[in-house]
């Protein structure tokens, strides 16, 4: 590495202040982090019914004059061993959220780290190689609660390989990070390439208007 890596505090003055200023939407942001956290869902839980459970195609006993219930089959959801009655089948679980509602409550989850301060500036450029040990200092001087979000650049690989192994520290680049990430750090710490990518993900079209 060329310089130690460090991460500072972002001044009001560096960040957007329609991106990093905006009024938190609860309502949006959950909305948001529910349709996220669903579409994550593998949706292939699954179970039998009567007709997939092997077996039972013979009339247990006569329907008359045993004393006992009338029977069927042996696979009836009633009896051990039967199908499963109104299980889970495999689906989908995703559901849509418009545009422009999305790059609000990316705005708004942005917003909150920027209020409290829990936004740092990482120096991308310092690793030029892997350093695990470098990157984990970096995060004690800068002194904030885990867990921890970075945001790096698609081109910045090793900054990204120096902290995606250390505890509680969750690393994405800035055009595939989702808003339950952002919201569910305690601290972000973005690198200029990202920081200017998630500003153009957040404002979109309004920023080309």
């Amino acid at each position: 590495m060329t310089d130690a890596p460090y991460i500072n505090k972002t001044g009001k003055a560096t960040l957007d202040a329609d991106v990093f200023g905006a009024p938190f939407n609860a309502a949006l942001v959950h909305e948001c982090v529910r349709a996220e956290q669903s579409a994550r869902r593998r949706g292939t839980a699954a179970t039998r019914t009567r007709g997939m459970v092997r077996g039972g195609g013979a009339k247990p006993w006569r329907q008359k004059g045993t004393g006992r219930a009338r029977a069927g089959s042996s696979r009836s959801p009633i009896w051990t061993g039967g199908g499963t009655v109104f299980g889970p089948s495999p689906r989908g679980y995703t559901f849509k959220v418009n545009r422009k509602a999305r790059r609000a409550a990316l705005r708004s989850a942005l917003s909150v780290h920027a209020g409290r301060g829990s936004i740092g500036a990482l120096d991308a450029g310092a690793f030029d190689a892997p350093g695990t040990k470098a990157a984990a200092q970096a995060l004690t001087k800068w002194g904030q609660p885990a867990p921890t979000v970075v945001i790096v650049g698609p081109e910045e690989t090793a900054a990204a390989r120096s902290f995606r192994n250390i505890p509680r520290t969750k690393v994405f680049e800035a055009d595939q990070v989702g808003i339950a990430d952002i919201i569910g750090a305690a601290a972000l710490v973005v690198s200029d390439a990202a920081l200017e990518s998630l500003t153009a993900r957040a404002k979109g079209a309004e920023a080309a208007a």
